[in-house]
């Protein structure tokens, strides 16, 4: 006898592992100490001033909402993960921003149609499993003339690279899930958004790490804080050669990228998208 499963608690069951992931380590700290201005970028090129309404969607610990409420606006902060949200609430009080923290699936947010004047994400909404389902929703809350902004690791940058090389050492996504990186490609983000959305622009940009001395660096700084990176060592733990294989992996990743004179620098890749709902 073939037992159906059930759609909704499947879906339960991966939203729980994702909370679950991103608990995992410190993305904080990564967050802070790695990619403390992205932000701050996505924000500026938003064009998110004092009055606005902001929801920053998949917002971890707060890195683009902090900045919107910093420049005025009513922000606010969902995420599916609460340990994310608490840091969140902590580093927006040390910096003197009021930000409305809440507890929210991107895939099926809480909020009403049309109910802010911007709508970003910050490496943040790419890692939902389904596209389409969270473009929607981006889509759906933005009130008609407001502004979707997108912030999204590449495929072929360093962050992109370094989902492709985990890829053989974790379990299979879920039937419909799409690679996160896919959201760095303009040509995907477009097609998602499709024609609910005008005067789209997009460039690639790079942001400067500067903060591993050697590939060995890295690969102990993520593999105690980056919440996906814990989670693929944790599930192959019983298998030192598996270990091992993913180490080196990994490090010759990093060493193929870091560059300067002391080989002490990366160039890391993302998208900058924001277009304009019609009205």
């Amino acid at each position: 006898m073939t037992v159906q499963s059930d759609p909704l608690e499947a879906d339960r069951a991966l939203k729980a592992k994702h909370r679950d992931m991103w608990a995992l380590g410190d993305y904080p700290a990564v967050a802070a100490e790695i990619i403390p201005d992205l932000g701050a970028i996505l924000v500026e090129a938003c064009g998110v001033g004092r009055g606005d309404r902001v929801l920053d969607v998949a917002a971890g610990s707060g890195n683009a909402a902090i900045p919107a409420a910093l420049a005025g606006a009513s922000v606010v902060a969902g995420d599916l993960t609460p340990e994310l949200l608490e840091a969140g609430r902590t580093l927006a009080t040390r910096r003197g921003a009021e930000v409305e923290w809440r507890q929210a699936d991107a895939e099926a947010l809480p909020y009403a149609d049309g109910e802010f004047d911007t709508v970003l994400s910050c490496v943040g909404v790419m890692f939902v499993p389904n596209h389409q389902a969270g473009a929607n929703e981006l889509i759906r809350v933005c009130r008609p003339g407001g502004t979707i902004g997108l912030l999204s690791w590449t495929p072929e940058g360093f962050i992109g690279q370094m989902f492709a090389t985990m890829k053989p050492y974790v379990p299979p996504p879920p039937p419909g899930a799409q690679p996160p990186p896919l959201w760095g490609s303009e040509g995907h983000v477009r097609a998602l958004l499709g024609d609910a959305v005008t005067d789209v622009e997009a460039r690639r940009q790079t942001v400067t790490i500067d903060r591993f001395a050697h590939p060995g660096a890295f690969l102990d700084y993520f593999k105690a804080n980056y919440g996906p990176t814990v989670a693929a060592y944790r599930g192959i733990a019983g298998d030192p050669d598996r270990v091992a294989a993913l180490d080196q992996a990994l490090t010759e990743l990093a060493r193929a990228h870091l560059h300067g004179a002391e080989k002490t620098v990366m160039e890391w890749e993302y998208l900058l998208l924001t277009a304009r709902k019609h009205d």
